[in-house]
């Protein structure tokens, strides 16, 4: 869970980095460590512990959700609703169902 938190983390850096030059009229050059946070996501997924990259990925996306609201409320000062934090709960449940399970 770990590399998964490091990776959602980092993925959200990155992607905000884009969204601060081009929406909250930032510098262009918030796209150079947003590049290397990008980077660093796509890397941070290689240790998941699954034979399959789609797997590791799909299961990644209730771990990003999850991350992506706890980024709207401590660093874009917005208060997750009800709605919102539901929404996570079920896509983590789901992560947990893709990853958890042996395979035979």
């Amino acid at each position: 869970m770990l590399v998964y938190a490091g990776a959602a983390v980092a993925e959200i850096a990155g992607c905000f980095s884009f969204w601060a030059w081009l929406r909250l009229d930032k510098s262009v050059l918030w796209i150079i460590p947003g590049m290397a946070s990008l980077s660093l996501f796509a890397y941070l997924l290689t240790f998941v512990d699954t034979a399959a990259a789609g797997r590791a990925y799909a299961a990644y996306g209730g771990v990003y959700i999850v991350a992506s609201i706890l980024w709207l409320w401590l660093v874009e000062n917005s208060k997750p609703d009800r709605w919102d934090v539901t929404g996570a709960i079920i896509c983590l449940v789901g992560a947990a169902v893709i990853l958890l399970p042996t395979r035979a």
